[in-house]
């Protein structure tokens, strides 16, 4: 009989979560994890904060050294492309015509960043920031001084923002929603947050969209569809992701807001799986199917399937839970608040530190912290236990949340 091969594609966070796990619980089989890039796999929240602002390597941002692949038997594969997955004969073939034995698949593949259909999209100077060679780009070019013109204000938009603004950039910040992060936080934390940006220099505009992206040989401006026009030797167009399906999609696999998988993370092939960025699952904390952006999905989802591969997996509960560092705002957000939620303050929201905590019938259903990491830690806990929690306790921050719902 063949030996057992795992072969992961995708060597970001999930993927090589995945391949720690399948070793982790005495997986004794060939382990392959596959990455489109040149690099081994790294961090990428790092990559729109201390990779941009100088605080940070390139280098700093490796999720394991290179010793541990070797040390755990993983054969990494980097800088090439899986161009097939043939799950039938029990194989993936990459792009230059290599066949690797796979008896089980994961498709960690996540997205690509959205890009701008106007006039002038393609001009140098125009950046998208998704990998680590984006992100080593764009640093290459915000100097003190620079005029930097950044397309969405989500967390990407918002955290590069930021990061220009740290370094002394002239910062101009478009989002075509009337608040920035509104969709993420809510209306009363986005404009806060809006007006946190807006005091550090930020000059943002809200319900505006871009018409042009102007210049010759380079990016010279940004003009919006009130005819304003942006001087800009800088734009970063941060508006999204696509997820990455299209190998799901050539093998047969059911996609829906991306590739869709059951409770254990298996798609609708039972020798492939997927986790992280791309893959479409039902959510037991909002009883509806969703797709994850964020780290903790990528990290939690990868151990997940990798049990499912192993034949150990179950029911996979994910802790809704994100962060953004900007200047010298940490925001925390635990949970899944709704608009119509209740929402209990602690501390004061106009304030550098705060934190808002969101009910539904009582129960505790989500948190938002800025500067109260403590705070949205304790009130994970109480999420993901449904527990009911009296709003005085809530909203008084002499109370220790850890000790007082014990």
């Amino acid at each position: 009989m063949a030996e057992p091969s795992f072969v992961i594609v995708g060597a970001g966070l999930a993927g090589l979560r995945a391949a720690e796990t399948v070793r982790a619980e005495g997986f004794a089989g060939r382990v392959v994890l596959i990455g489109d890039e040149p690099h081994l796999p790294y961090d990428r929240p790092p990559l729109s904060k201390g990779v941009l602002d100088g605080s940070r390597s390139p280098d700093s941002t490796r999720l394991r050294d290179e010793s541990f692949y070797v040390d755990n038997d993983i054969d990494v594969v980097v800088g090439r492309r899986v161009a097939a997955l043939r799950p039938h004969e029990g194989t993936v073939e990459l792009a230059d015509g290599t066949i690797v034995a796979a008896t089980k698949v994961l498709l960690a593949t996540g997205g690509r960043p959205r890009t701008l259909a106007v006039r002038g999209a393609d001009l140098p100077g125009v950046r998208l920031l998704r990998t680590l060679d984006d992100a080593v780009a764009v640093a290459s070019e915000l100097d003190p001084g620079a005029a930097v013109v950044v397309i969405g204000a989500g967390f990407i938009g918002a955290e590069v923002a930021a990061s220009a603004r740290t370094i002394g950039c002239e910062v101009t910040m478009l989002e075509a929603a009337p608040i920035p992060l509104g969709r993420a936080l809510g209306p009363d934390i986005a404009e806060r947050y809006g007006a946190h940006h807006r005091a550090r220099g930020v000059n943002l505009r809200c319900a505006i969209g871009v018409d042009a992206i102007e210049g010759t040989r380079r990016v010279q401006a940004v003009t919006t569809t009130d005819g304003v026009r942006y001087p800009a030797e800088v734009v970063v167009v941060g508006i999204g992701i696509v997820p990455n399906t299209e190998l799901a999609d050539a093998a047969g696999i059911t996609l829906g807001n991306g590739i869709v998988v059951d409770e254990t993370c298996r798609t609708s092939n039972p020798a492939v799986f997927a986790a992280g960025d791309v893959a479409d699952f039902h959510s037991t904390v909002v009883d509806r199917r969703v797709r994850r952006e964020s780290w903790q999905n990528a990290l939690d989802q990868g151990a997940a399937a990798a049990m499912s591969m192993l034949g150990k997996g179950s029911r996979y509960c994910e802790t809704p839970w994100f962060w953004t560092d900007q200047y010298d705002l940490k925001l925390q957000m635990a949970g899944t608040p709704e608009p119509t939620d209740d929402v209990v303050w602690r501390g004061d929201p106009d304030s550098g530190e705060f934190c808002a905590f969101y009910l539904r019938d009582g129960i505790l259903t989500g948190a938002v912290g800025i500067n109260r990491p403590k705070d949205v830690r304790a009130a994970l806990a109480l999420i993901m236990a449904h527990k009911a929690v009296p709003a005085e306790l809530l909203a008084d921050p002499s109370i220790d949340l850890r000790k007082a719902t014990r």
